[in-house]
């Protein structure tokens, strides 16, 4: 008699072949968070012993365990840098020192935080902006797969969408969080502000553009309120500006502008001449 999951058995056996990744891989993500956050942090820790033994041993563990993740992935992804472990160990200080920027910048911003502690454990936009800043680093020496498992799981945890590539200066405060998305190659400057809902994204998507600069350039000291959407490679929002909330722009403003949506009530015929792209410079 004929088994009648011959077919399927023999399609998902040669997908199984095909993409064997080792169980371990999808546990890696999360584990190396807490990991590397608990040696930055001591808000994160699972023990915490002040001494410089416990430090050099925390310290020798997260390194062992990037090697042991990039031999997990050898064999998907051959040519990696044997070095790269001790490369990204050696950013770690620089790392850190950005991080306690980012969370004294949150917390200057924000009436509601009462220290800088509060603002390292409960934040969910100071939380997704650490994941990043550690799988940015990654990403840049050429580690595969890990910062998009790291920047996913991130997003999955706040809400917050930030690739690995983006390019994000000093003092980045994102407010609330939720809902903020940052695509792969913006550029995003010092004390800038972002609230939730906001976008940073493509114009277009297109698998041709791929190694195009998509996503706009945000120049410091920028403040860009709820649900704004800023879309287009070349579209540069000038230093000092504003974007309002809702606001959606697809062209370049120049330093010190305000960008922001029009309120007005009008009556509605239908969708006729309703203008969904309406802000004023």
């Amino acid at each position: 008699m004929d088994d009648p999951n011959a077919r399927l058995v023999a399609t998902l056996l040669e997908a199984r072949q095909r993409h064997c990744f080792p169980p371990d891989v999808r546990k890696a993500a999360p584990e190396f968070v807490a990991q590397v956050l608990g040696l930055l942090f001591p808000h994160f820790a699972e023990r915490l012993e002040c001494n410089a033994a416990a430090v050099r041993r925390d310290v020798t563990a997260v390194e062992a365990n990037l090697q042991r993740i990039q031999g997990l992935l050898a064999p998907h992804y051959p040519v990696t840098d044997a070095d790269l472990s001790t490369r990204f160990m050696a950013g770690l200080p620089d790392i850190y020192d950005w991080l306690q920027q980012d969370a004294r910048a949150i917390f200057e911003a924000d009436p509601a935080a009462r220290s800088v502690d509060e603002v390292v454990l409960t934040y969910p936009g100071f939380y997704a902006l650490a994941i990043y800043r550690v799988a940015h680093s990654l990403h840049r020496l050429g580690f595969p797969l890990l910062p998009r498992l790291l920047t996913e799981y991130a997003h999955q945890r706040t809400g917050v969408d930030i690739h690995p590539g983006a390019t994000i200066g000093r003092r980045l405060v994102i407010d609330h969080g939720t809902g903020v998305v940052i695509g792969e190659t913006t550029v995003i400057g010092d004390n800038v502000k972002l609230y939730q809902g906001v976008t940073l994204g493509a114009l277009m998507v297109e698998k041709a553009l791929a190694d195009k600069k998509r996503h706009p350039t945000i120049e410091d000291d920028v403040v860009v309120y709820a649900n704004a959407t800023i879309l287009g490679g070349e579209t540069v929002v000038g230093r000092g500006s504003i974007i309002a909330g809702n606001a959606w722009l697809m062209q370049s403003v120049p330093a010190q502008s305000v960008v922001t949506r029009r309120s007005e009530v009008r009556p509605r015929h239908g969708d006729e001449g309703l203008d969904v792209l309406d802000y004023q410079i």
